[in-house]
């Protein structure tokens, strides 16, 4: 098993356009070109920067998925300059981590659907998803393509897998399998308040649970609140809706 903190672990990082950075940090499943493949039009003002995570695309694994070691990863490879970071899904808790990290390279922080259940932890309808998400993960033994359809239902990706299930949807779902649970995650909160950097919290609309969890996030780190809705949990799939809600945030972060 590889290090997490070893400095000759690489992030396979895709870059493409010219301007300010933009770090996008992918969810499960897919990694970071297939992921942000509809905030392509970014790239006409903006260097993005989408990094795979360990163990998605071309940055090889380094034991079970982690939202911790992933967050050093991203911090000490890619926060090494002011960058607008924006983290979807299990990435958006990895980006809260990693942000905490480098505050002083931080323009703006935006979270996208994360499933920070432990923040509303004893509210019953967020309990029930962070059960339901932690026996799914936990259950190793379930076939990939069995859990696949099981996950999208889950956490309400609107997905029509067909057959055959393309690898790289198989692979994401393996490398899911045995990850660490999310409900375990406990980001610094107050200190990303504390940071000084604006931050947006956005979420699809679709699930009871997920805005809970994205206003107790907002009231905690005094974030800005939006709803993007249309494609439920894959909120970056709206494509010119959330690529605008990105840039005008962006644009507060530069001049505030």
């Amino acid at each position: 098993m590889m290090d997490p903190t070893n400095p000759d672990v690489r992030l396979q990082v895709h870059r493409w356009g010219d301007g300010p950075p933009v770090v996008l940090v992918h969810g499960g499943i897919l990694g970071g070109r297939e992921a942000w493949r509809a905030q392509r039009p970014l790239t006409s003002r903006w260097t993005v920067l989408a990094p795979d995570r360990p163990g998605h695309g071309g940055t090889p694994a380094l034991g079970r998925q982690d939202f911790e070691p992933d967050a050093r990863l991203i911090a000490d490879q890619l926060l090494d300059r002011p960058v607008h970071l924006v983290g979807l899904s299990y990435g958006a808790i990895v980006s809260m981590y990693a942000a905490a990290q480098r505050p002083e390279h931080i323009r703006s922080l935006t979270i996208v659907e994360p499933p920070l259940f432990g923040i509303a932890r004893g509210n019953s309808v967020v309990d029930a998803a962070a059960a339901a998400t932690r026996a799914l993960i936990e259950d190793v033994e379930l076939p990939p393509e069995v859990a696949l359809p099981r996950f999208f239902d889950l956490v309400g990706a609107p997905v029509t897998l067909g057959e055959p299930i393309p690898p790289v949807l198989i692979d994401g779902m393996r490398r899911l399998q045995g990850a660490r649970p999310p409900d375990e995650a406990a980001p610094p909160t107050a200190q990303l308040r504390a940071a000084g950097f604006p931050i947006l919290v956005i979420s699809g609309g679709h699930m009871e649970s997920n805005e809970i969890i994205c206003d107790a996030i907002a009231e905690q780190t005094g974030a800005e609140r939006a709803v993007c809705a249309g494609m439920g949990h894959l909120v970056p799939d709206t494509g010119a809706p959330f690529n605008a809600l990105l840039e005008k945030f962006f644009e507060r972060g530069d001049t505030s």
